[in-house]
């Protein structure tokens, strides 16, 4: 009995690191990259943190929005402001508690002013903020959005 115990047991915690969350990390450079994405692909990009009330209000919007348009060319990558020593003790356990699956990165560059700019000219970088865009539209929006307006901004710049 204790052997079959602990088999059950050692598959229960394997199953609990598979299911934990990839959390890339992300500098500038990163940045750069999936921001002069080029191709027929609508990009979603959220700037957020757990520390964030507003942020953690909508981060389920963006999770829905993964799972609205998970077999279409629109890719949704959340990218967290949180400190990169907190990624084990509190955003990779925020993740699994709330079972975001959505692309996640961790920016590594803290020094904010050197690339908030990049986003849009006019972010002060107050968070939440997002940026929709694709080869043809840009829509950057620096608040808390509802479902509703999330969805008809990814919908205005999609098609």
């Amino acid at each position: 009995m204790t052997k079959a115990f602990l088999t059950i047991l050692s598959v229960l915690m394997l199953q609990v690191m598979l299911s934990g969350q990839t959390v890339a990390l992300t500098d500038k450079d990163g940045l750069v990259d999936i921001l002069l994405a080029e191709s027929d692909t609508t990009y979603v990009v959220n700037f957020w943190a757990t520390w964030c009330a507003p942020c953690i209000q909508e981060i389920g919007y963006f999770q829905e929005l993964h799972n609205h348009y998970v077999n279409q060319k629109v890719k949704v990558i959340l990218v967290s402001l949180d400190f990169p020593s907190q990624l084990k003790q509190r955003l990779t356990p925020f993740l699994d508690e709330n079972n975001i699956t959505a692309d996640v990165r961790l920016m590594t560059d803290l020094d904010y002013n050197s690339w908030i700019n990049l986003v849009d000219p006019g972010w002060s970088g107050a968070i939440p903020a997002t940026l929709v865009f694709n080869n043809r539209k840009r829509t950057f929006v620096e608040k808390a959005l509802s479902k509703n307006e999330l969805f008809d901004i990814v919908k205005q710049n999609h098609y």
